[in-house]
């Protein structure tokens, strides 16, 4: 009985130090991370060191809540790398909440340039990530955000052809280049001047991707055969009307389906005069980014005041 009775007072010692010491040094708290909204500032802050991962990303003992179940890979566009494309995205989405990802395809291991290679080899590098998140977080599918390539043709090919549209719950695309682009009308006119494939054998040797991107392209055509897009994936395209890489920019957009959101920035807040490159860190876009994935519950869409232009005074 003696011993019972010490052997209950020394862990109620043991317990109540605990709590004290809990009390002294309480739980560190989950970073909070800064989230870049500025192109100009963020961008080159990333493109020299394309092997780090931006803010928030690659947090690889994160395990998924029952809030946002499914991670989030982020996948760069073309002719850039994981750091300089998503010092924005990234922290945002981790201080929400999710398990964020993110990796570098289509380039040379370390060049700042990355996503030029032919795209079906980088859809066996995103396939390969994708399962490497899955199996390190234990979820059952994922959550994919991308630009550019990133948010269209690469990703849509590996739903399509690398057994990816059983591991992936959403695909939201930053002005994505879904139907190709005409490079401001570049490619009509090299088209007509019987220019277009000499000049496309030699930036198939720098950027297969390039080519592969270009509106009327074969590989395009093999990709929208029996259509662009699949069943069991959520489909969120957000364009901009300033695109000046994905030329029409209406080539961002899927088509319409009750699985397809398609978003245009100027349609939700007329001032928003991000381009192209700037859509990773444009607010209107990243909102739009959140409410993509988690559409249950809708954070509200900045936008700035348009204010009235007046004439001249009497």
């Amino acid at each position: 009985m003696r011993a019972n009775r010490g052997r209950a007072l020394a862990v109620a010692a043991v317990t109540a130090g605990s709590l004290l010491a809990a009390a002294v040094h309480p739980a560190a708290a989950a970073p909070v991370y800064p989230v870049e909204y500025h192109f100009a500032i963020g961008f080159p802050a990333g493109f020299l060191t394309p092997d780090a991962a931006p803010p928030g990303a690659n947090d690889w003992s994160c395990r998924p809540g029952a809030a946002h179940p499914e991670p989030v890979v982020l996948v760069h566009g073309t002719a850039e790398n994981m750091n300089d494309n998503w010092r924005g995205a990234a922290p945002l989405l981790a201080n929400a909440g999710y398990c964020v990802y993110a990796f570098d395809y289509g380039g040379a291991p370390g060049a700042p340039m990355q996503g030029l290679g032919p795209i079906e080899d980088s859809a066996r590098q995103l396939s390969a990530f994708v399962d490497q998140v899955l199996a390190a977080t234990g979820a059952a599918k994922a959550d994919l955000v991308g630009h550019s390539q990133g948010g269209g043709v690469l990703p849509r090919y590996y739903l399509k052809n690398d057994g990816g549209a059983a591991k992936v719950a959403k695909l939201v695309g930053i002005t994505p280049l879904n139907e190709g682009t005409t490079l401001d009308g570049l490619s009509v006119l090299a088209t007509e001047l019987h220019i277009l494939e000499p000049a496309n054998a030699v930036l198939d040797t720098a950027c297969p991707a390039c080519v592969e991107q270009e509106a009327g392209s074969p590989f395009i055509a093999a990709l929208d055969a029996g259509g662009a897009t699949l069943p069991g994936v959520e489909y969120t395209v957000i364009a901009s009307r300033f695109d000046e890489v994905v030329t029409p920019y209406t080539n961002s957009y899927l088509p319409a389906g009750p699985h397809v959101t398609n978003l245009t920035l100027q349609d939700q807040c007329v001032a928003d005069a991000a381009d192209h490159l700037e859509g990773p860190y444009d607010p209107v876009a990243l909102a739009d980014v959140r409410n993509a994935l988690d559409p249950a519950h809708p954070v509200p869409v900045p936008c700035k005041p348009v204010l009235p232009v007046l004439g001249p005074l009497l």
